[in-house]
This record gives C-alpha cells, structure tokens and sequence, in this order.
C-alpha cells in the first residue's frame, strides 16, 4: 500500500460492512497495519456482530448499533491494551464482522445409498436430500471453532462438513425410526422437525443454529422402485375389463388422431384383436354354468321311507304299479310328504299313456 493510500486510510473514520453476497459469513476489515483511529465511528448493521481481536485474542463483541471507538466504551479492549500517548493512539486491531443473517437453501444429501430394515419389504437401500438453513448466533464461538484467521469465510467452506453431519445423523434416525418407506412420503415434515431437534445441539458447538432442516425425497434403487411401480399398478388396476375396456379407448383415440400414418394400423390391429379376445373370453371362453343335478324322491312304501330314486327310476315303478298317484314321495326342497301326482316333476309320469292299464277282465 502507497503512502497516499496509507494517509486516505487513516482519514477514515468509518468501520462498516455492507453486504453484497449471499453467502459471506464472516468478513475482516481491512485497514493499512490493522490502525483504527481513535474515536472513530462504528456502524453495526442488523444482523451483524462485531468482533474486536487485539494481537490475535477477542477483545469484544458489539452487537447493532452505532459506536465510538475510545476506551471508556471497550473496556476489555483497555484492560488488555498498554495504551500510550494520553490514550489517543490507533487501534492496533482487526475487526471481524460476522453475518447473523439466515442462510437458507443449503443442500443436503446422502453420497451412498443407506441400508435400512422395512417390515414390509425386508432389506432396503434409500437414497435422500433435502435442503437447511443456518445462522451465526454465537460469533465468539463461531470464530474460534470454525473461522479462525480468515479475512473472508463463506457458507461453501463449511457447507461439506454440515452436509456430513446430517447425513450421519439422518442414517442413524432412520435406522431407529422403524418408519415403513411407504409411509415416509406422509411423514417428510415431521422427519425434517425430528433431526432438526436431534442435530441442532451439535450445530449448537460451533456457534451456530439449526432453523430447519427439510426432507424433500426418499427414493429406492431404479430396480425397486420399477418393481413396486409394476405392484402398485397391478392393484390400481382393479377390475381387468374396466381396464382393458379404457385401454382400447385409448388406443383407438390415438388411432383416430392419426388416421393416415402407419401406426395407425397396428394401433387398429391391436384394438381389434383385444375386442376379440374381450368378446370370445364372454362368448367361447366363458366358464360354463354347473351341471344341474338330477332330482332324487324318497318314496313311502308302507310305513318305511325307501329311496332315494330318480325320476327316470319311478318312472319304471309306475308302469309296473308300485308308485301311485297317491304314493306319498318327499325330496330335500320339499317340506313336507306330498302325494306324487301333486309334484310338478313327477306329475306327468301319470298320464294315459305311461299308466299300465288294468289286466283284461276274464271270459
């Protein structure tokens, strides 16, 4: 630095630190030899710190406001500080301002799939990310764990190392939570709030805080997820003619909007061949009604129930005399004995010309 710089430096008797960035944490003021001139202004905005650092330790921390720089206002700055001069030397320290502001939108996510335990599915490997905020909210802490000596520190040179610590920690609470992963797309707020109140003490030794963490997607390997894509449509299905009925439409709208291409004529060809297939299922390939039963009587001969015999067997008893039209019969969708000629089934085994006429009578 020139001479002319030098002189135009120590004029100066502003500190400030307007920020342009949107991701600077921490910035150093510089001045030629670390000079502040005594008396000078400084300006703390909203959502800054001001950290003092004489020969390498903290010396104060102003929040926002205004300040003059003098020694009855830093007084552990004059309790370290052999002040000369009538106490109306430079400052011979840095001043750091630290960002206090939310940073948002930081990403988050797993390098390498994480091994987890569903009930359903057995063994399982998920991918997830999401996004966090953080904010300074202790800047002495901050700057002795995390920032050091650096005249300008920005989210990226801490971003790897919260990234991590996240990942460590969701993979240790998604291993605990027992959560099954079909359940987990309706439980993503209440997943981000859970690791938000588990991670935020440890964000808490470097001086920062948690706002929030968001889950934004769990997802499976291509190979599952394509496996319980083709489950879930099979129970989506549901009914298969309603299905095939919709698909048909769909496949002869798309022909209709097509009528002069090629394609048109395979779409028509596998339409027709799916109503073919639909129609000779109901007409040709239709499951067959049961084979109806024979009905069977039980038959009264004298005092005891014989039987039970088909129709085609009294029949025979009729034309040799031994069923009657008063012969009591009883089958099991009867209620009660019913005299033959007065069942339907039975009814007309009785007529002129199944009946053996009387014997002739003698000469």
């Amino acid at each position: 630095m020139g001479l002319f710089s030098r002189l135009f430096s120590e004029l100066v008797d502003v500190v400030e630190w307007t920020d342009d960035t949107s991701d600077t944490m921490v910035y150093r003021f510089e001045r030629y030899g670390n000079e502040i001139k005594y008396g000078a202004k400084l300006i703390v905005r909203e959502s800054q710190f001001a950290v003092f650092v004489n020969e390498g330790e903290v010396a104060d921390v102003l929040g926002p406001g205004t300040y003059e720089l003098e020694t009855k206002n830093l007084p552990i700055l004059t309790s370290l500080q052999n002040w000369h001069h009538g106490f109306q030397s430079p400052f011979k320290a840095e001043v750091y301002f630290c960002n206090a502001r939310r940073f948002v939108d930081l990403k988050w996510g797993t390098k390498q799939p994480l091994m987890m335990r569903d009930a359903e599915f057995g063994g399982l490997r998920i991918r997830a990310f999401g996004t966090y905020g953080v904010r300074v909210v202790d800047a002495l802490k901050f700057m002795r764990e995390i920032v050091g000596t650096e005249g300008v520190f920005t989210t990226d040179e801490i971003s790897n190392q919260l990234r991590n610590l996240i990942t460590s920690r969701f993979a240790t609470v998604i291993g605990g939570a027992n959560i099954p992963v079909l359940d987990m797309a309706a439980n993503y707020d209440q997943l981000g709030e859970f690791l938000t109140r588990r991670i935020a003490p440890e964000f808490g030794e470097y001086g920062l805080e948690l706002t929030r963490i968001l889950v934004e997607n769990i997802s499976l390997p291509p190979a599952v997820s394509e496996a319980l894509d083709k489950r879930t449509s099979m129970g989506m299905t549901g009914n298969l003619d309603r299905y095939l009925q919709y698909q048909t439409g769909v496949a002869m709208e798309g022909a209709a909007s097509n009528p002069g291409g090629g394609a048109s004529d395979g779409i028509g060809m596998g339409v027709g061949l799916a109503m073919a297939n639909r129609m000779g299922a109901g007409v040709v390939g239709g499951t067959p009604p049961p084979v109806p039963q024979p009905i069977e009587f039980h038959v009264a001969m004298g005092d005891k129930a014989a039987g039970p015999f088909e129709v085609i067997e009294l029949k025979s008893r009729v034309t040799d005399g031994s069923l009657t039209p008063a012969t009591l019969v009883w089958s099991p969708d009867m209620s009660e004995w019913t005299p033959a000629s007065k069942v339907d089934a039975l009814a007309h085994l009785f007529n002129s010309n199944t009946v053996k006429p009387p014997p002739l009578p003698s000469s």
